[in-house]
């Protein structure tokens, strides 16, 4: 008899079968080494979030940001202690359902909170005010997602505006860092964040989906830049682009759950186990013979993996997991 585990197939991870009325056929997670980092989920719009982080700490994700836009509810601050209680049960029936091949811990969870551009109508000073309580809560290490959205428009742009300016202020009042939602409206944006300056505490761009001409003023700017499932569609080759040029010391994974979900789980919802798949895209294509000098790691192909992924594990906590700061310290 041997002594090797068997394969553990995750029934979970399936994708739409070609034709309809066939089963969804499952597909082999990759095999992550160390721990793997969400920097962008929103646990309080899946519909299991406790579910969701077992399954996220079985898959060895370690860090996960939990996005809060206060006029949509804050269930996440009311819940997340129940909700990890419930994961953590979860995650010990599905540890011994795999063998123990599985990881046999959540993921750390940080709050970030802001008001999305989507809602920036309603950032009246009450709502500042209450953002501004909220922020003293030493969960929460990350003002956002805040910033500009130009497609769909459902603030005015000068709403927006305003209500980007204000919160880029009060994060840096909190020595927070900002975690950027721009679309279509980079223009705009960069030159707010100009304005305003950039904070001390880090800034963040959010599920990049421009192209290499775009993402060179951010870098330059000293951003973080995380790419989501977006990455691995197969008509996006301009962001493929683009994160070859963000450094190794600065490029992050996230999902947007329940959005977004990567190739090859389109038309299913997202979770933030989902991440380990965007990091393997990332770490195939990033590390090509003809990729950034930055992102070029000496050994073998599992040495090059595990030395990637601790990379990008490492600047999630550098820029989401920093100790409460004295403004929160001092409430």
């Amino acid at each position: 008899m041997s002594d090797e585990q068997p394969v553990f197939q995750d029934e979970y991870f399936r994708k739409k079968p070609k034709k309809h009325g066939r089963e969804w056929p499952i597909v082999d997670a990759p095999e992550t080494f160390v721990p793997v980092a969400d920097t962008h989920a929103h646990l309080d719009m899946l519909p299991d979030p406790g579910l969701a982080l077992a399954r996220a700490g079985v898959h060895k994700v370690g860090f996960l940001e939990a996005m809060v836009d206060p006029v949509g509810g804050l269930s996440t601050f009311e819940n997340l202690d129940a909700w990890r209680l419930r994961g953590e049960v979860l995650m010990r029936h599905m540890s011994t359902r795999i063998c123990g091949q599985g990881h046999n811990a959540l993921p750390k969870t940080r709050i970030a909170v802001g008001v999305h551009p989507h809602e920036a109508k309603a950032f009246d000073g009450a709502e500042e005010a209450r953002l501004r309580e909220l922020l003293h809560d030493v969960r929460v290490s990350a003002v956002g997602e805040i910033g500009l959205d130009y497609h769909y428009d459902l603030s005015p742009r000068p709403v927006q505006k305003d209500a980007f300016r204000r919160q880029v202020r009060l994060a840096k009042e909190a020595a927070l860092p900002v975690i950027l939602h721009v679309r279509e409206a980079h223009d705009d944006a960069f030159a707010i964040m100009q304005e305003e300056g950039w904070p001390d505490a880090g800034t963040l761009l959010h599920c990049y989906t421009s192209d290499a001409d775009e993402i060179g003023r951010w870098v330059d700017a000293g951003c973080y830049v995380a790419f989501g499932g977006a990455f691995t569609f197969k008509k996006l080759a301009d962001v493929r682009e683009a994160a070859r040029l963000v450094p190794a010391n600065r490029l992050l994974t996230e999902t947007d759950a329940p959005f977004m979900t990567p190739e090859p789980f389109r038309g299913a919802m997202c979770e933030p186990a989902h991440v380990i798949f965007t990091a393997e895209r990332l770490h195939n294509y990033l590390l090509r013979d003809d990729a950034a000098p930055a992102v070029v790691y000496t050994g073998d192909e599992d040495d090059a993996r595990r030395a990637f992924l601790a990379q990008t594990y490492e600047n999630a906590l550098r820029i989401l997991d920093q100790p409460p700061t004295d403004w929160q310290k001092h409430a």
